[in-house]
């Protein structure tokens, strides 16, 4: 018996690195799981790899009209969400100086745009006591050169659990943030091309790390059960860190 059994849950960004750890997570622990992604091969693979209870939505979370029919075709296919998993984000290196528009427009239409109209499309189905899951970032409670952008947008999102947690208790609806640090995934490996010789971003930041090491995505997916459980059924309003003790030592 899982800890899910029954539940039917969406996944934004959920083809790829911490996404679709979760989306993996949800399956085994007995979930039907809607996954989306922007990217067509990418989204085919990964529900042919979490197999029957997957279903795959290619969408754009930073277009309103794709969220439309994203929740459309939940609504027609199960009638119900009772786990929202706001994941989909992005970012990109720029120091101050340096950053430019659209990179600016680009990283909170995903980021902020993306997880508050996904959250707010998701309300009418979601049922009294359902769980709704906000990946913020360790980003959101330090400073971190060329990361302001990104930073910015995490923190945010921190704000939008915490504000959600309170307007939606009377439904007993719960609303956490999940503040990841660094974890081995193609978003973080990519986010840099230094020099031959010098270390990726990955490997430097595992040296702040009081455990030594970078994060695994089945270590934040093992996380994301917990608050999509009835486990947690009285945490909300929460920032949980799955960081290695990053922040927090």
């Amino acid at each position: 018996m899982g800890q899910l059994d029954g539940k039917i849950g969406v996944v934004t960004g959920g083809s790829t690195g911490i996404g679709l750890a979760i989306a993996r997570r949800f399956v085994d622990e007995g979930a039907t799981v809607y996954v989306t992604g922007r990217r067509k091969a990418e989204l085919d693979a990964a529900v042919e790899a979490l197999g029957a209870r997957a279903v795959g939505v290619q969408s754009d979370v930073s277009r309103l009209d794709a969220l439309d029919d994203l929740f459309e075709i939940i609504r027609s296919g199960s009638g119900r969400l009772d786990v929202v998993v706001a994941n989909a984000g992005g970012a990109e290196l720029a120091r101050l100086g340096e950053i430019t528009e659209e990179q600016y427009r680009s990283t909170f239409d995903i980021n902020v745009k993306g997880t508050i109209f996904t959250v707010q499309k998701a309300l009418p189905l979601l049922p009294d006591g359902a769980s709704v899951v906000l990946l913020s970032s360790t980003n959101a409670s330090m400073g971190m050169e060329a990361m302001s952008v990104y930073s910015a947008t995490k923190a945010a999102i921190r704000n939008l659990a915490r504000t959600w947690a309170g307007e939606l208790a009377g439904r007993g609806i719960r609303v956490n943030a999940l503040a990841p640090g660094p974890i081995e995934t193609p978003g973080l490996r990519g986010l840099d091309n230094p020099p031959q010789g010098e270390a990726q971003m990955a490997d430097r930041l595992a040296d702040d790390i009081p455990l030594g090491r970078i994060g695994r995505p089945e270590e934040v997916a093992a996380m994301a059960v917990f608050l999509a459980s009835d486990q947690s059924s009285y945490t909300t309003g929460s920032e949980l860190f799955v960081d290695g003790g990053m922040v927090q030592v």
